[in-house]
């Protein structure tokens, strides 16, 4: 993630933290108002992992997938946002060093996470599709726990190399009501290759190729049924039950890129020097809003999630042999 700061040839910003300039019902709104959204970020993902995790029929290679996105989101809820949320509404960092660099760790790499997560939805959503036997015979839950953790840790690896080679030549912004990681330009251009352009290309490219395999599939389909009319009502609801998970997930990815989008144009467009601070609040905002969304996206969609929460709410999940119930 190429968060830049506001580079000032002193090394420190003339801002300091200014008194509260609205009626103390506002304030008291926004920090209901932010504890709402983490609220929701925090719970909405939670019954996610949950349900993945408890019920067996859940246990599926992309569903893995959807569990590092929604751990991803639940880490971002829980660490990441309250920090940053109090930083809008105060309009100033007013926490220690040592929280900065844990905000700027975690950040940076629960960010990571879910966008190699919704580059590894494609991956896996392209795969299954173009090739289904041999991806049937060679994926299995426990291939894809492996492989989302190795790509966790490897990109753990990345941002521990990260900052351990910015934050100790006095990059880290600690004056009076910031928090920020400046990179220089090598770094800048390596973070953004690898957190941006290189995923971002994937998923693009990977979606492109599965919407051509998707006509494909739809015109042998009705060619097929228009010979065998006996099966059409089967085959009829197999393909729309197919076309509502094809949504759901083009959906999910699609609001992602949405929420990224503009905090690396805004990062990458102008001088730096020039970003205005509330304007650049405001996208960063939007980059972790996505957390919040994911789970209503899940709901809107996904018939298995409806009926996961249901049985959660009504404490059905703590009965005997509940993980075996028919959720699908």
């Amino acid at each position: 993630m190429n968060v830049t700061g506001f580079n000032q040839t002193d090394g420190c910003l003339p801002y300091v933290c200014s008194e509260r300039s609205v009626s103390t019902a506002v304030y008291v709104l926004l920090y209901i108002c932010a504890a709402a959204v983490v609220l929701l970020t925090v719970f909405g993902n939670l019954l996610i992992i949950i349900s993945i995790c408890h019920f067996k029929q859940l246990h599926t290679p992309t569903n893995m997938l959807i569990l590092s996105l929604a751990l991803s989101d639940f880490l971002v809820g829980s660490f990441v946002m309250p920090m940053l949320l109090i930083w809008m509404i105060e309009s100033c960092w007013i926490f220690e060093r040592v929280y900065c660099i844990f905000f700027l760790l975690t950040s940076y790499f629960f960010t990571s996470t879910s966008i190699y997560s919704i580059a590894l939805i494609a991956a896996d959503r392209y795969f299954a599709l173009s090739n289904p036997f041999i991806y049937t015979e060679s994926v299995s839950v426990n291939t894809m726990c492996v492989v989302v953790l190795c790509s966790w840790f490897i990109l753990l690896v990345y941002i521990l190399a990260l900052l351990y080679f910015n934050i100790p030549v006095v990059k880290l912004l600690m004056c009076p009501g910031d928090c920020f990681l400046l990179l220089d330009e090598i770094w800048s251009l390596v973070d953004l290759v690898v957190t941006f352009v290189f995923p971002f290309t994937v998923i693009i490219v990977l979606y492109v190729l599965i919407f051509i395999i998707a006509k494909k599939h739809a015109t042998a389909i009705r060619e097929l049924n228009a010979q065998t009319r006996t099966q059409t009502s089967g085959n009829t609801s197999e393909s729309v039950s197919e076309r509502k998970a094809a949504r759901a997930v083009t959906t999910l990815i699609f609001v992602f890129m949405a929420c990224l989008f503009p905090y690396f144009v805004y990062t990458l467009s102008g001088d730096t020097d020039q970003i205005e601070f509330n304007s650049f609040q405001n996208v960063f905002i939007l980059l972790y809003l996505n957390s919040a969304i994911n789970p209503i996206i899940y709901a809107l969609f996904y018939p298995w999630f409806r009926k996961c929460v249901k049985l959660l709410l009504t404490f059905k999940i703590f009965k005997t042999d509940s993980a075996l119930m028919n959720v699908l």
